[in-house]
């Protein structure tokens, strides 16, 4: 069975940092483009970054220059870290493995709030 497993997320201040992690299960993970999305309170979901097989990376522009992702083949899961937060970073983040399918996790909170 495929599993994928956020955690990390919580409450920050702004200008705070968090370290996201998604462990994932009954997946080739280095086969895998690996992805965090969220979807804040109003919107729709937004893809945050992206990294690909070869350790690629993109980055919606709302997040460049603030938020890393990486991923560790060796533990079959991938990171998210985010610095400088805002107020509107507040949403719940998701984990995204796809190759010709996706698979999704159930999501974890953020909260960016003085």
């Amino acid at each position: 069975q495929v599993q994928l497993v956020e955690s990390g997320g919580g409450l920050v201040q702004p200008g705070g940092s968090l370290r996201l992690s998604c462990a994932t299960s009954g997946i080739r993970f280095s086969a895998y483009v690996m992805g965090w999305y969220r979807q804040g309170p109003g919107k729709q979901r937004e893809l945050v970054a992206r990294i690909t097989q070869g350790a690629m990376t993109n980055y919606a522009d709302s997040v460049k220059g603030r938020f890393t992702i990486s991923r560790d083949n060796a533990k079959n899961t991938v990171y998210l870290q985010m610095n400088s937060l805002k107020p509107e970073d507040t949403a719940v983040y998701y984990c995204n493995a796809t190759l010709n399918l996706d698979y999704w996790g159930q999501g974890t909170q953020v909260t960016v709030s003085s």
